[in-house]
Parts: structure tokens; C-alpha cells; sequence
């Protein structure tokens, strides 16, 4: 452990190891072993950081328009080019394959190529003589130093959901990524400095739940942007708020796919392959319960199965279609949920435990935090399996025996976050997307994620208040709109006049 590299902080423009004397360990979840230490900040490292970056906006938050654009644009060159340097990266610390790592990099890229035109949207209006001789402009200004705590699941792209934005309108930033895996975050500190964004504006903070509360109550930090679970984003919602910040806090999920009988089954089976078993069931937007109407389930299970047969599960860096979960706790927590299946009666029809105590079964260490994808039919909404979200590659079915009951289960449930339809009729697919109680809605689409000119987020325990990410909500979030009203006097006016100001 002593010879261990040793991951800093980044603040002011360099690497700082700060005060604080804890360390965390960041494994390799292919092969189950620690590969670097990183330091865990202290709240005085925290309050370091944000002065740093309070410091920095000053200076930013005057820089032109056409110089922030410039930094922006030198950023995505070379992001775009060293993206295979950060996929490495993502695969070594949290175990996606290295093209599921350079998928999230690309969707990542796709916020900051929409923060370069941001100098279009930072346009505030103008109402000319609104009463005799006087106009109303609105004018949209940053915020200040904005803090943001990002999960394991995407270390690269939900950053990338909130720094290219604030930076682009002027805001500094003082990120806190997981410490799960936490090298990207610094990475990326380390080529906006090649992209010739000032020192502080872009501040790295490792650590735990002592680092996030240094955020949530430091007073110069003006806005919280986060993601996790949503425990954590409750506390980050009601803690930030009650500091007297704007927060963003994007919680967990349930997502279901309804499958109704006149679907086309095969695009369906790849469809809950696909988005069921994905990045290992580790995102927010997987789904993880298929309702399928009782007249199609037999066969779309069947052709599931036959899917699940072909993928390969292993180490990222090989041929593997999933690679290892991000610890072994974790690893056993979802493996816990398959043993709840059983015991409320389910039917485990593909077993992801066998890779556990079965060599041979994934391409890779035995060592890594390895389950395989798991299927289990029947599963009784009363159970856990159902309720919680799981975080993990398990698929459940739930045999439904239409459309009603189908919707209902997903309007009953306490998350929002994402949804699926999978029909070839309009009609129902136009109900269902009006009728559904769910902020991210697919049709004949899995994940139904949106581009970056539009804004991610869901309803109820998926979303705490109402800022949601990226798109014309990220921009709204990072700015704040000040109206100036004014006259111009003609030389030869005067008088006074002690009555209230009314319009004419």
C-alpha cells in the first residue's frame, strides 16, 4: 500500500494534497485490487478550493464572450482528440468495457459542444419604450463559484452535464467526484489548463461525506449540482437549500419498459439487453423491470434468454460486452436482491450468482467484483426486488394484462426518471407519453436520454426541486437574470413629481 500512487487535489491551477491526512482506496474492479490511493480533503482544503475559485471569477466573469468561447472550443479539440487516454481511465476505476467508456465520453461531448455556442443563448432581451422614453433589458449573469458532486457510475459525462455550462457563462467551479473513481475529474482539471482556462476556475476536491458537507455549507459556494442515489439527494436538496443555494439534486430510479402485444418482440429483446444490462445496470437510466403483457411474455423472455446466452462478461480492456461492478460490496448487494427474488417467489430464469463461485465464467481475474446478467420472471411487486432500485445487471419481468395495469404500476411507483413504450401504434404510444408520470419517456427508444440542447431530468423521488440538467435548464441554473429599467431624459425635461411611477 506504501508504494501506491497517491491522487491529489487540484486547486488554483495545481495540485494541492491539502491538510487533510485520510486516504481512500480506488481498486481495479476487474481484477478486485487496489491500484492508487486518493486524499480525502478536509474541510479546510474544501474552503481552499472555493477560495481559490472565488478569486478566479472574478477575473472570468469579465472575460469576454469571444475569449471564454475560444477556451471552450481549445477544449473540446482536446478532449475530442485524448478520448481514448480518458476510456482507459473510466475502464481501469470503474470497470466499463472501453466502448461503453467511450460512449459516455462522447455523450459528454456533446454538452460541451453545445456550452460553445453558449455565447447565443447568454443574449438577455430588450422591451424599448415600454412607457414614455423608457426601456426594460434583461441580462443574464453567472452565479459565482458553483459546486459539483458527481457519482461512480459516469465519471466523465455527468460532470461534463454541469462544469462546461457554468464555465462557458462565466461561473468558477469546485468539483467533487467519486471516490470510487476519482482520477478523470483531475484528468480533465489537468487539460483545461492546457485549453488555457485561467487558474481556479476549474477546482478538484477528493473525499467523502466531510468534503460534500464543506460544499453545502460554505457560503461563497452559490449553487450544489448533483447526482446519486435518492437518500443522498434529499439530504443534498434540503441541506444546500436551507444554505440558501440553488441545487440541482437528480436521485435514482425504477424504469420500467411496457411491452404491448403488437410490438416487434425482437427489436424489444435487444432493446432490454441492451438497456437492461449496460454499463452493468449502473446508471440511473437502465432499465430494470420489463411489464410485459401476458399474451407476448413467453416468447419475449425466450428471446431475451437467447441473447443473455451471448454476452460475454469480463475485463473492460478485452472483448467483453460487461465488465465487473464497481466494488465487491457492492457486488454482493445486488446479489443479495437475487436471493430476495427467490425467496418471494420468483422465477430466477438466468442465475448472474453462478459468477461467483464458478471459474471460468467470466473473461477475467477471478478476483474482479464479477455477476453475471440475471433475468428473473414473475417477480411480485411487493418485493424489494421491485421497489428498490437495484443498481446492477438484474432484469425483472412483471407479467401485466394490458396497458392500464402496465401504466398504473409505473405511475404508482415512487420514482420518475425514465420510461419506455415499446408498440407500433401510435395511439397508444401518444396516450402513453401524455399520461405517464415520468420525466424521460421512450418510445420504441430504451433510454430515452436527451441531447444536450434539451434538459435531463425526472418527476417525483428521481428529482429533488425542479432544476434539471444540461439544455436550456442548465443554462437558466447557471445564470441569474437581473431586468434594468431606464430613462434617458430629454434636456428640457424637468419638474417633480412625488406620486407613485406609473406607466403612460
Amino acid at each position: 500500500m506504501t508504494d501506491l500512487p497517491i491522487l491529489d487535489h487540484w486547486i488554483g491551477g495545481a495540485t494541492n494534497p491539502g491538510t487533510g491526512t485520510r486516504l481512500g482506496d480506488v481498486y481495479n474492479p476487474a481484477l478486485g485490487t487496489v491500484q492508487k490511493r486518493v486524499r480525502f480533503a478536509s474541510a479546510a482544503d474544501v474552503d481552499t478550493a472555493v477560495s481559490a475559485a472565488k478569486k478566479a471569477f472574478e477575473e472570468w466573469s469579465e472575460t469576454s464572450l469571444t475569449r471564454r468561447t475560444a477556451v471552450l472550443f481549445k477544449f473540446r479539440e482536446l478532449l475530442n482528440a485524448r478520448k481514448g487516454e480518458l476510456a482507459e481511465i473510466l475502464t481501469a476505476e470503474h470497470g466499463k468495457v472501453l466502448s461503453d467508456a467511450a460512449g459516455e465520453i462522447a455523450r459528454g461531448l456533446e454538452v460541451v459542444e453545445f456550452a460553445c455556442g453558449l455565447s447565443h443563448l447568454l443574449k438577455g432581451t430588450v422591451s424599448e419604450q415600454v412607457s414614455s422614453g423608457v426601456d426594460v433589458t434583461t441580462l443574464k449573469q453567472p452565479l459565482g463559484v458553483v459546486g459539483i458532486i458527481s457519482p461512480f457510475n459516469f465519471p466523465a459525462m455527468v460532470p461534463m452535464w454541469f462544469f462546461p455550462i457554468a464555465i462557458a457563462a462565466g461561473n468558477a467551479v469546485v468539483i467533487k467526484p467519486s471516490e470510487k473513481d476519482p482520477t478523470a475529474s483531475s484528468w480533465i482539471a489537468e487539460l483545461w489548463s492546457e485549453a488555457g482556462l485561467p487558474d481556479g476556475v476549474y477546482n478538484v476536491v477528493h473525499g467523502d461525506k466531510e468534503a460534500v458537507d464543506a460544499l453545502l455549507d460554505n457560503p461563497d459556494v452559490a449553487s450544489i449540482s448533483f447526482v446519486g442515489s435518492t437518500p443522498i439527494a434529499r439530504y443534498v436538496y434540503e441541506r444546500g437549500t436551507a444554505a440558501g443555494k440553488r441545487v440541482q439534486a437528480l436521485g435514482g430510479a425504477k424504469n420500467h419498459m411496457l411491452v404491448l402485444p403488437d410490438a416487434d418482440l425482437d427489436l424489444v429483446a435487444d432493446s432490454a439487453v441492451n438497456a437492461g444490462f449496460g454499463s452493468a445496470g449502473e446508471r440511473c437510466m437502465a432499465i430494470s423491470v420489463v411489464l410485459a403483457v401476458d399474451s407476448v411474455a413467453d416468447s419475449l423472455i425466450s428471446k431475451i434468454t437467447s441473447r443473455m446466452a451471448t454476452l460475454k462478461t469480463g475485463d473492460g480492456t478485452r472483448d467483453t460486452d460487461m465488465g465487473p461492478l464497481i466494488t465487491g460490496a457492492h457486488r454482493d448487494k445486488v446479489a443479495s436482491y437475487v436471493d430476495v427474488a427467490a425467496a418471494d417467489g420468483a422465477e430466477v430464469v438466468v442465475d448472474g450468482r453462478a459468477a461467483l463461485n464458478s471459474e471460468g465464467s467470466v473473461d477475467g481475474d477471478p478476483n474482479g467484483f464479477w455477476i453475471l446478467p440475471t433475468l428473473i420472471d414473475r417477480v411480485p411487486t411487493t418485493s424489494t426486488v421491485y421497489t428498490e432500485e437495484i443498481f446492477g445487471p438484474v432484469l425483472s419481468v412483471i407479467r401485466v394484462s394490458g396497458y392500464e395495469e402496465g401504466l398504473e404500476l409505473i405511475n404508482s411507483g415512487q420514482f420518475g426518471n425514465g420510461t419506455a413504450i415499446f408498440t407500433n401504434d401510435g395511439g397508444a404510444a401518444r396516450r402513453f407519453q401524455r399520461e405517464v408520470q415520468v420525466g424521460m419517456v421512450g418510445v420504441n427508444v430504451p433510454i430515452p436520454v436527451p441531447v444536450a440542447y434539451h434538459s435531463f431530468g425526472g418527476w417525483k423521488a428521481s428529482l429533488f426541486g425542479n432544476a434539471k440538467a444540461y439544455g436550456p435548464a442548465g443554462l437558466d441554473f447557471f445564470t441569474r437574470e437581473k431586468a434594468v429599467t431606464t430613462r434617458w431624459l430629454d434636456p428640457s425635461h424637468g419638474g417633480i413629481n412625488l406620486g407613485f411611477p406609473q406607466n403612460s
